[in-house]
């Protein structure tokens, strides 16, 4: 059968219900399955009424992110999950009538479920549309890292000053240099240990290694010995 209303409390009790004994739609982990039922809830469920889907809602905000990287078919519709078996009536004010009146499989002047179908319908795709526009407007989070790399002179006679102004003397969007050091590693050699933090998407240390050894007047070779993202 599978979730037919997430929209009514009959329907989210049905969820609420699923997720009494599971941490996720399906398995043991997010999948997108957990995304397809996210996305057809307009909001985070009443926690007092629904506990247990208000745990499972939260709990999937937070791979927002990471959504169209999860296992899955991203093109299955939430009625793809859940019971298959109904655990509520989904309609009660109407079953009684149905039970009564199994002769009557066809009713030729239209019906007033269908007339509620197609507005909770109507509604779940006007949520829908605020949520995709709520998540449209969002900000997307720059990622970030801190590095701290090595940056080896040829030889004890190098002027380190001169060295560090010019590693400093690099300027780009998405770099920002931050503290140092100079470290003895013998025969009266120090080298440079230099911290940085790099917008991930701007900057390539690769290429930033590959500039700061073009001054070959004072840079033998850099390494970079540290990296924690932001």
């Amino acid at each position: 059968m599978g979730f037919t209303d997430l929209v009514s409390d009959a329907g989210l009790t049905v969820l609420n219900n699923w997720l009494l004994t599971r941490s996720y739609i399906t398995g043991y982990s997010a999948t997108q399955a957990d995304v397809a039922v996210f996305k057809a809830l307009s909001g985070t469920p009443d926690a007092a009424k629904y506990p247990n889907a208000a745990r499972w809602y939260k709990h999937i905000a937070s791979y927002e992110d990471e959504f169209t990287t999860l296992s899955g078919d991203a093109s299955a519709p939430y009625t793809t999950y859940g019971p298959e078996v109904a655990e509520v009536t989904i309609n009660p004010a109407k079953a009684p009538a149905a039970e009564e009146e199994d002769d009557e499989d066809v009713d030729l002047f239209g019906s007033d479920d269908e007339e509620e179908d197609a507005e909770a319908a109507r509604i779940r795709e006007e949520r829908l549309a605020e949520y995709r526009k709520k998540k449209e407007a969002k900000p997307k989070t720059t990622a970030k890292s801190v590095v701290t790399l090595d940056v080896k002179p040829w030889d004890d006679e190098t002027n380190m000053e001169e060295l560090e102004a010019a590693v400093r003397g690099i300027e780009k969007d998405g770099l920002v240099w931050g503290a140092s050091k100079l470290v003895p590693v013998g025969f009266g050699i120090r080298k440079l240990q230099i911290n940085l933090v790099v917008e991930d998407e701007k900057i390539s240390l690769d290429e930033l290694q590959e500039q700061i050894q073009d001054f070959d007047d004072w840079v033998q070779s850099s390494d970079i010995v540290a990296m924690q993202k932001l």
